[in-house]
């Protein structure tokens, strides 16, 4: 069972254009539900919440479960959830109400005997989206083939087909462009491969590539790229690297940018740990450095400062940074 309260002491009764943006108290109570078999074969979970709240907009329900069975060649599973108009979660983060999502999904496994494949075989997967009408909103149907080999490196191929009617404008490159209107409806097939190397390597590395159709019957090519190195057992370098290439219709044209990043692991004793990651995204103009040092002085008790400094390149945004400070104590 599950209660969260969020309550505002000294709360301005007599200011009514207050109400309608601070809420005096958001209160979810709900039950949760776990299952899994003796023998694992069966797992699946199951919940409800309801929120109050002083207005109707707040007062509403949020409700989800899955069954999964999963054995050493069979894979099938089925979800859904449910998120009402008026839910509302003040403590926590709701990415998107007023719908109702269907999820299946099935796959099979084949393992050959002498071979540097351990497993492989095909899975289909599917969710729709729908409002509270029933009228549907998304879909996504994919069918992979994956392929696992005995160093346990893999390769996946993913054929997709996919719809979206978009609820609000959207512009379709995220650079700032025009913006498609709410209520278009937008369609495209489309390929993914990926591929991971065997992850105990001193040196890893993973290719990810996108190719098929985009909004308003466009197309849209991506290909990503991670590098990794590890000099054991002190630092982790890694770094990554991924470029889109997008082509609409006027007004949009011809769109492409690249996302850069970098990042450092250092661990200096089995108690002092630091990191580093910076990042650059031409889509959003933004350099980004983040750098944390945590002391585990304790076990299960760590202390962290965490710097953080975003750069936009836009002459009229600038540039901010924090300085954070966190203590954490295990009661034992």
């Amino acid at each position: 069972m599950m209660f969260v309260n969020k309550q505002s002491f000294n709360y301005p009764e007599d200011t009514e254009e207050y109400h309608s943006t601070f809420l005096k108290y958001n209160r979810n109570i709900g039950l949760e539900y776990n299952l899994a078999s003796y023998n694992n074969l069966w797992t699946g979970k199951a919940f409800i919440l309801k929120s109050f709240s002083p207005e109707e907009s707040g007062k509403g329900i949020s409700q989800a479960a899955h069954i999964e069975y999963k054995s050493k060649s069979w894979n099938w599973k089925v979800q859904e959830e449910y998120v009402s108009e008026q839910f509302s979660a003040e403590v926590g983060f709701i990415p998107r109400k007023g719908y109702i999502r269907l999820s299946p999904s099935a796959g099979y496994l084949f393992f050959p005997k002498k071979s540097k494949i351990q497993s492989h075989g095909p899975k289909i997967y599917s969710s729709y989206f729908f409002n509270e009408k029933m009228e549907k909103t998304d879909h996504v149907n994919v069918l992979q083939y994956s392929i696992n080999y005995e160093n346990r490196s893999s390769l996946k191929m993913n054929v997709f087909n996919e719809y979206v009617k978009l609820l609000e404008p959207f512009d379709p490159t995220g650079t700032g462009k025009d913006s498609l209107a709410a209520g278009t409806e937008h369609h495209w097939n489309g390929l993914i491969i990926n591929y991971l190397s065997k992850p105990q390597s001193m040196f890893t590395y993973s290719v990810k590539s996108r190719v098929g159709g985009y909004y308003e019957g466009g197309s849209r090519f991506f290909i990503s790229n991670e590098l990794g190195y590890r000099f054991q057992p002190y630092v982790s370098l890694s770094s990554n690297i991924s470029y889109n290439y997008i082509s609409l219709p006027d007004p949009w044209n011809l769109t492409d940018f690249w996302l850069i990043g970098s990042k450092i692991d250092i661990t200096f004793t089995n108690k002092i740990f630091f990191s580093t990651l910076f990042q650059y995204n031409e889509q959003t103009q933004n350099f980004n450095l983040n750098s944390r040092f945590q002391w585990r002085y304790l076990p299960a008790s760590d202390l962290f400062i965490v710097y953080t400094n975003n750069h936009l390149l836009n002459e009229n945004t600038g540039k901010s940074w924090s300085l954070t400070l966190k203590l954490t104590y295990w009661f034992n």
